[in-house]
């Protein structure tokens, strides 16, 4: 009789180490406690938006998980000049023994931002879908019921030619503006924010480009690559295009965002499609246009527009760097007011090509410039000098 010999296997011991062994106080709470809510009660918002986005000043232990080829790590604040409290202390020692703990939350004065419009993944498809879908009933319904057919001819032409050109706008500050300045923004408050108006410019592009594409089908003699020429080779639209380009071209992510949101969209933007389109478009026989621009419009004055408030007010009224940033704000005006000035002003000739004129340049041009006075007052900014150009 042969005897196998028992085998030697290690017994598990239970040292209360292992995870769910120990019951934490918060264990069963359904509630994130690592931030503190801006209001009494945390929102779904927040659940899913703070410190998403690692920060090794608060608690990455390990310092940033990637790099840029120069050696700098994650998301350096030195990407603007302008400055939230406690972003002048040193980032906190890493490594073995260090504890790694960082600053107690918030870690920096940037953390502080909440979107007053709550957006994150889910509502940007939401709204989106719910925009696009609107359009896309109120083109059909025009198509059915051929309201193009009551187009002025000489309105045909602007509108191949003038809103075609917008579309190049809404694409490049979409895509290479807001894009950047959101890969460039220290949390992921901001990043969600920023991308969201990157999503409304681009989406804006791809309504134009769509809408182009229908009119050719159902107006005869409707040219769709006329905004092309127009773009670049018409010199009412050379002054737009340059600052559109220059504006593309800023490094700092918050001069970015402020020229673009603040500056050229109440002083350009807005003075093309409110005071021009819209307004010349039902006179024309045109009542299709003004619901294409005006979504563009509502996500510009509604959604764009408010948390680019909340993002600069909580700078101009920062606890340690108000005056750094509105100081520093002063010049990025005094920078962009004029240039933004000389494009809508070299846009002024497009005002008189309809058959039915909309209001006078000058007057709309009062109203953007006491809009835009407006918007400063908010931020706790004073009117620029070169506003009187």
């Amino acid at each position: 009789m042969t005897i196998t010999p028992e085998r030697s296997v290690p017994k598990p011991v239970f040292t209360d180490a292992e995870a769910g062994a120990k019951n934490f106080p918060d264990a069963s709470l359904r509630r994130f406690t690592y931030f503190t809510p801006a209001k009494r009660k945390q929102s779904h918002y927040e659940d899913v938006t703070v410190e998403v986005q690692p920060d090794p000043r608060h608690y990455l232990s390990q310092g940033w998980l990637y790099g840029f080829s120069n050696g700098v790590g994650g998301y350096p604040l030195e990407w603007t000049k302008l400055k939230a409290w406690g972003s002048d202390r040193p980032v906190p020692p890493h490594g073995r023994g260090t504890g790694g703990k960082g600053y107690d939350w918030p870690a920096l004065g940037w953390h502080e931002f909440r979107d007053p419009n709550e957006e994150w993944e889910m509502t940007l498809y939401r709204y989106n879908a719910n925009v696009v879908r609107q359009l896309n009933q109120n083109v059909e319904a025009a198509r059915q019921c051929k309201a193009f057919e009551q187009w002025n001819p000489n309105w045909v032409t602007f509108v191949a030619q003038h809103l075609g050109a917008w579309m190049h706008v809404d694409h490049g500050l979409g895509l290479y503006l807001f894009a950047n300045a959101n890969r460039r923004a220290p949390t992921n408050m901001h990043n969600n924010a920023i991308s969201v108006n990157s999503m409304h410019r681009i989406r804006a592009a791809q309504d134009l480009a769509l809408y182009n594409l229908t009119l050719t089908e159902e107006i005869e003699g409707f040219d769709g690559s006329a905004h092309l020429s127009t773009w670049d080779s018409d010199p009412a639209w050379q002054g737009v295009r340059r600052v559109a380009e220059e504006l593309t071209g800023i490094d700092d992510w918050c001069e970015a965002v402020f020229a673009g949101n603040v500056v050229f969209e109440p002083l350009v933007g807005e003075m093309f499609r409110s005071n021009l389109v819209q307004q010349a478009a039902p006179a024309n026989g045109d009542f299709v246009t003004p619901t294409i621009v005006g979504a563009e419009e509502y996500d510009f004055a509604e959604r764009d527009l408010r948390y680019t408030r909340a993002m600069f007010r909580l700078l101009t009224d920062d606890r340690e760097f108000a005056e750094h940033n509105k100081n520093l704000l002063q010049q990025w005006l005094a920078n962009w007011v004029p240039r933004c000035l000389a494009a809508v002003r070299t846009l002024q000739p497009v005002w008189s090509q309809p058959d039915a004129k909309p209001p006078r340049f000058e007057d709309g041009l009062d109203r953007a410039k006491s809009r835009f006075e407006g918007i400063l007052s908010d931020l706790g900014l004073h009117t620029p000098k070169e506003l009187a150009q």
